[in-house]
């Protein structure tokens, strides 16, 4: 007969196995919080040593004296450049602080990254959706280099706006829909053709679905493909149906392959009120609806008030432009919707005076 007091090797190899993880995540968490003290450390002393220094040239030869001197006694590891990024870092995060918060959900890869956004509120804006959907540092650069903060509803915001909800997510957790929806979506990844139908667009974006909802952003659960709707005996389809568990609610995508035109307002206004009436469970949002066209016209979007029937409106790229003409367009768009904001406000544009 078996002792009970005794495991079996699989059951002793589990709890051996938990508690080896367990100490190597304790670990990496300490050598992460010790490395970004260090390098914070040095750059505070270098930033110093630099202020107390009347000469110009005096901080370019101090770090270019000093990596020398730390490379011949420590070895690789300490160029210039990385003593520059300490600086940057000081100077981005001058309270130690704050870099003790960090160091729980970033490490010095991050830090790096975002020393590099120079706007204060862009920076934050990377910082906290970095710390909430825990991107990894490359995933970081990525959102970075694609303008994710140009392509997200807030920029095209006033500051104190933008400054409220960055402060709201940071200090609850809780994302506005602002944050949540962009303008364009990339689906380069879909490789499609020059000619495609709505049917070839939805079949591509279902096989490349784990990076379309990457695309989207890592809080949407899928939920249904072609979801069938029967109101007066009459069948309608929703092309895509998600659920965001932070906003907690559902969210309808409807594909067009052509400009937005006014009728979809309607269609897609039938599609919410169903699924408020029938789909929304208890304590759920009302649902939301995102319209992916191939090109919008922006006065039909303000003259139609789609924001007053919970709908929004994208434009998708199945083919990136060159950066220089996407951030042209991004920043036009935002002064566009930026204006408009003050003339309905009746204050000026602060930006332009």
């Amino acid at each position: 007969m078996t002792d009970s007091r005794y495991l079996s090797d699989e059951t002793l190899f589990s709890q051996i196995q938990k508690l080896i993880t367990s100490a190597r995540v304790r670990v990496a968490a300490r050598i992460n919080s010790e490395l970004m003290t260090l390098y914070w450390s040095i750059g505070y002393h270098i930033r110093q040593n630099i202020t107390q220094s009347n000469r110009s040239e005096y901080g370019k030869q101090a770090v270019e004296k000093l990596s020398k001197q730390l490379t011949a006694e420590y070895g690789k590891g300490w160029s210039e450049r990385h003593l520059h990024y300490c600086l940057k870092v000081v100077e981005v995060f001058p309270d130690q602080k704050i870099l003790h918060t960090l160091c729980a959900e970033l490490n010095w890869s991050h830090l790096k990254l975002l020393s590099t956004v120079d706007d204060s509120i862009k920076r934050d804006f990377y910082m906290e959706l970095c710390r909430l959907e825990k991107w990894s540092s490359r995933q970081l650069q990525e959102r970075i280099k694609g303008m994710l903060f140009e392509r997200t509803a807030i920029s095209k915001k006033p500051e104190d706006t933008i400054s409220h909800d960055i402060k709201i997510l940071r200090d609850h957790k809780d994302l506005s829909a602002d944050l949540v929806f962009r303008d364009p979506y990339f689906l380069d990844f879909l490789g499609l053709s020059d000619t495609y139908s709505e049917k070839d667009l939805e079949a591509s974006i279902i096989n490349e679905l784990q990076r379309f909802i990457i695309e989207l952003g890592q809080d949407f659960a899928f939920l249904a493909r072609q979801k069938r709707i029967s109101i007066d005996n009459r069948d309608y389809y929703i092309d895509l149906l998600f659920f965001h568990r932070r906003l907690k609610c559902l969210v309808a995508i409807d594909l067009k392959i052509g400009e937005f035109e006014a009728g979809y307002k309607g269609q897609m206004e039938l599609y919410l009120r169903y699924l408020e009436k029938y789909d929304m469970a208890p304590g759920e949002n009302v649902p939301i609806g995102l319209i992916l066209c191939a090109g919008k016209n922006e006065e039909h979007i303000e003259l139609l008030q789609l924001h007053k029937s919970n709908i929004r409106v994208a434009d998708y790229l199945t083919q990136l432009p060159p950066k220089e003409l996407l951030q042209s367009k991004l920043q036009q768009a935002i002064e566009i919707a930026r204006n408009r904001l003050s003339e309905i406000s009746g204050e000026p544009d602060l930006k332009d005076s």
